[in-house]
C-alpha cells in the first residue's frame, strides 16, 4: 500500500508521524511519501518536500507564496501518478491542502483521500466545507467536531485525541516560570520582547525559555538576564516538571501543556492586517485548544493589545488564587479528549477505508 501525505506544519507532522509509526507496526509493507518534516522522516516517510520550506502564517504570507505553492501542487500530482499512489492523507494546513484536495480530485477522481485533522471551519467559515466534502473520509481529533460535521451531513470519524495517550500528567516539583514563544520567526520576534520584559521586571523569579532549535535563538533577541535559562535539547515534559506555571504562544503546545497539567497563560500578537481579518471576518471565539475543548476559559487568552506584562502578571496571580478550580478544569480537558488505543484506531481505519 502506497500513501502520499501532506502536512505543512510541525504540529501536523508530529500527528502524522504517530499514524505512520502505528501503521508500520502492523503493516511493514506500507510505504509513505510526501510533504512532511523531521518527525515523519524519522518514522520512515520519503520526503518529497520538507515542510521547513512551507512555513507560512497569516493571510498576507499565504498570498506572497501563492505561485510557489501552485507550482508544488503540480509536482505532487505528477509524483502521485508516476508512483501509483493508492491513498492520500491530508493533515490540517487548510490554506494549501484544501486547494490540493480540489485539484487532486479533478486530476485523479478515484484516488482515496483521508483528511486527518481538517482545518478549523468553525473559525475560518463554514463556506469552505464545499471543498472539504471532496475528501472520502474526514478524521477529527476533537469531540465537538463530530457534531459540527454532522450538522452539514458529513460523517466524521473520531476515536479521541492522540495527545491524550502521548502526554501524562507531570508531577511538578520546581517553581520556575516556563516561557514558550512559539516556533515560527513571526511568533518569536513579536512575543519575545514581552516575555523578556516580564523576566526583567521579576528578578526574584526563575524563568525557563524553551525553544525548539538553536536557530530560534537568532530571533529571540538579547537574553542576558541571570534569572533565565534557555532549554533546547530538554523535552517539554522535563521543562514542565521544573515549573509552576507557563506562558505560551497560542498553538498546539497549549494543549500539550494542559494534558501535562500545568496552568498556562496563552499569549499572541499578529500583524495589523491579519488581526483585522481575524476580528471582523473570521468567527473567532476562543483560540486555544483547551478552551475550545470545554467551550469555556480554562487558560486566559491575552491577544493583541492584552498581550502585555501587566495582564500576564494578573493571570498568573489568578492561578495562584484559584488553584483548586484551575487543576479541576485542566483535568477535565484530559477527560474530554481521552479514548482507547486512539492512534492505533485511526491507523486501522486508514488501512481499511471505504469508498
Amino acid at each position: 500500500m502506497k500513501f502520499f501525505v501532506s502536512a505543512g506544519e510541525v504540529s501536523g507532522d508530529l500527528h502524522l508521524s504517530y499514524l505512520v509509526n502505528s501503521i508500520k507496526k502492523k503493516h511493514s509493507d506500507a510505504e509513505f511519501y510526501g510533504v512532511a518534516g523531521e518527525h515523519c522522516r524519522k518514522a520512515g516517510v520519503g520526503i518529497v518536500q520538507d515542510i521547513s520550506e512551507l512555513a507560512i502564517m497569516g493571510f498576507t504570507e499565504i498570498i506572497k507564496k501563492y505561485s510557489f505553492l501552485k507550482k508544488k501542487v503540480s509536482e505532487y500530482l505528477e509524483f502521485i501518478k508516476k508512483e501509483g499512489i493508492e491513498k492520500v492523507i491530508l493533515v490540517d494546513y487548510g490554506g494549501f491542502n484544501l486547494k490540493f484536495l480540489e485539484l487532486l480530485k479533478k486530476e485523479i477522481p478515484d484516488i482515496e483521500v483521508f483528511y486527518y485533522i481538517p482545518p478549523k471551519l468553525w473559525v475560518w467559515g463554514e463556506s469552505r466545507i464545499k471543498k472539504l466534502r471532496l475528501a472520502d473520509h474526514i478524521m477529527v481529533i476533537f469531540p465537538w467536531e463530530v457534531e459540527f460535521y454532522k450538522k452539514h451531513g458529513i460523517e466524521a470519524v473520531y476515536f479521541g485525541n492522540p495527545f491524550a495517550e502521548r502526554y501524562e500528567v507531570v508531577k511538578r516539583t520546581g517553581k520556575s516560570i516556563l516561557l514558550l514563544p512559539g516556533s515560527r520567526k513571526q511568533e518569536i520576534t513579536s512575543l519575545m520582547p514581552v516575555l523578556l520584559e516580564l523576566v526583567k521586571k521579576h528578578p526574584e523569579e526563575n524563568f525557563i525559555l524553551k525553544l525548539s532549535s538553536k536557530e530560534h535563538l537568532m530571533w529571540a533577541g538579547s537574553i542576558d538576564y541571570k534569572n533565565i535559562t534557555v532549554e533546547i535539547s530538554d523535552s517539554l515534559s522535563s521543562c514542565v516538571e521544573k515549573c509552576k506555571v507557563a506562558v505560551a504562544a497560542s498553538g498546539t503546545v497549549t494543549l500539550e501543556l494542559a494534558l501535562m497539567g500545568i496552568p498556562t497563560v496563552v499569549i499572541y500578537k499578529t500583524g495589523f492586517i491579519n488581526a483585522f481579518i481575524a476580528k471582523y471576518i473570521l468567527k473567532v471565539g476562543f483560540v486555544s485548544l483547551p478552551n475550545l475543548t470545554l467551550n469555556r476559559e480554562v487558560y486566559p487568552e491575552l491577544l493583541q493589545d492584552r498581550c502585555n506584562v501587566n495582564e500576564i502578571e494578573k493571570a498568573i496571580e489568578a492561578f495562584e488564587l484559584n488553584k483548586e478550580k484551575t487543576e479541576k478544569d485542566i483535568l477535565e480537558v484530559r477527560k474530554e479528549l481521552s479514548g482507547e488505543n486512539i492512534v492505533e484506531s485511526y491507523g486501522d481505519f486508514l488501512m481499511k477505508g471505504e469508498k
